[in-house]
């Protein structure tokens, strides 16, 4: 007796499902006898600002492309544990298959201030015709269980359009975190700086304050704000200090160091400049009413450099304006600094050591640390005072001084028929 006609076509469907799977192991590449098939890989793309390296104890955070090391085309930032590194081996989805290792070169950053972990980069090179989209890190040199593959995309490789844009300048704020909750000098500093033509502001959050938080969303519904989740505290114990000897913990500061870098490469195809600086900081320039005027003037007289210095310059925010002219009633209630009350500058005191914060041309750094660059190509340049410096209201550093012995420094004032109104605007959107 033959077959029913519905159990024929389930069996002719069959071997045409055979013969299709044996079609496709014959043409596609395989790994130990693993068939990959176009679209296999990656098998799970991690969509997390911090991803941990399986089989390791360390951290990925972003892969970039970076041909400017010779020998070399990609470039992962990571956070890597001091006493374990191994080697390592980098392992490319290219255009849905998966393709050979390559040997890796772990590169880790001379700024540790003593902690057990430290920001690292991963350099690594393409195979050839390769056309890599994603890439992962192996403790082997071959690949064994692909399922076990968490995979980065290479975030430089396939920008859209707009994404092109180049802009002028690019603000990097390294951490936000705690309940940091400084509502009126954060929006004072991002109004300010939109008056001085930044473009975009980046800030790496790990946490805030409720008001604060309510401020950074209406700033990155515009555009004008980049918010990059930063959860360093779910995979590390950071530190609340710089220097492992006295605040102990994981990493520096939260890992300001690797936000620093990471920053610097986001931004290093869409902003011709990047100012590197915290969030209660203003470079302001002091010949010019805008970043772009004072810019341009530097680089044609230092056409060489990439890295220009701005020196710090603290404004004691216990000391005020006597005047109270700015002392306005529509912010009495909203929670944080007001910087048009502080006009009092100390001098910096040149025998010990004195910061500085960056601007630089992204293309022209490969490391950077908080108040220096670590590695990177051409010149630095130390601004001159009279020409641009940092307003930085905060708790005094040099403590012994009284009034009389500070600077009268109104440079704000200049701005405050624009920052006023500005700065309204953005409170009432937030009912403040």
């Amino acid at each position: 007796m033959g077959m029913s006609k519905p159990i024929k076509g389930i069996f002719l469907l069959f071997i045409t499902l055979c013969a299709v799977m044996v079609i496709v192991h014959k043409r596609s590449p395989s790994i130990k006898g693993m068939p990959v098939a176009p679209g296999f890989c990656p098998s799970s793309v991690s969509e997390q600002s911090i991803t941990p390296l399986y089989n390791t104890s360390h951290l990925l955070v972003s892969a970039y492309m970076d041909q400017r090391a010779q020998g070399f085309d990609i470039r992962l930032i990571g956070i890597f544990r001091r006493d374990s590194i191994q080697e390592l081996h980098c392992c490319f989805c290219c255009a849905g298959y998966l393709r050979e290792t390559t040997p890796a070169k772990v590169l880790q950053h001379p700024d540790n201030f003593g902690f057990p972990f430290v920001t690292t980069d991963v350099m690594c090179q393409i195979p050839q015709n390769c056309n890599a989209t994603h890439v992962t890190l192996l403790t082997q040199p071959k690949p064994r269980n692909v399922f076990e593959y968490i995979w980065l995309p290479i975030r430089n490789k396939n920008n859209k359009a707009e994404e092109n844009k180049m802009m002028d300048f690019t603000v990097c704020i390294s951490n936000l975190f705690e309940d940091y909750n400084n509502v009126l000098q954060f929006a004072q500093t991002l109004e300010m700086y939109r008056l001085l033509g930044v473009n975009r502001v980046v800030i790496y959050k790990t946490s805030c304050g409720p008001d604060l938080d309510h401020l950074l969303q209406s700033y990155k519904q515009e555009g004008f704000v980049e918010v990059v989740p930063w959860p360093i505290d779910k995979h590390l114990n950071p530190s609340r200090g710089w220097l492992f000897s006295e605040h102990g913990g994981d990493i520096h500061y939260f890992g300001q160091l690797t936000t620093l870098n990471e920053c610097i490469y986001r931004s290093m195809e869409r902003s011709r400049y990047v100012l590197l600086n915290d969030i209660d900081e203003i470079i302001m320039p002091y010949q010019q009413d805008n970043l772009k005027s004072l810019m341009d003037g530097l680089q044609a007289q230092h056409p060489k450099v990439g890295v220009f210095l701005i020196e710090n310059h603290i404004f004691p925010k216990k000391h005020f304006e006597p005047s109270k002219r700015f002392h306005l009633p529509q912010w009495n209630r909203v929670p944080g600094v007001n910087i048009l009350e502080h006009v009092y500058r100390e001098s910096p005191d040149r025998n010990i050591y004195h910061p500085y914060k960056m601007i630089v041309q992204p293309r022209m750094v490969e490391q950077t640390s908080v108040h220096s660059v670590l590695r990177f190509f051409g010149e630095q340049y130390k601004v001159p005072l009279d020409v641009c410096r940092i307003i930085h209201v905060r708790v005094a550093l040099l403590k012994q001084l009284t009034l009389e012995e500070l600077n009268v420094d109104k440079r704000l004032w200049d701005f405050q028929e624009k920052l006023i109104p500005n700065v309204d605007k953005v409170l009432k959107k937030l009912f403040l």
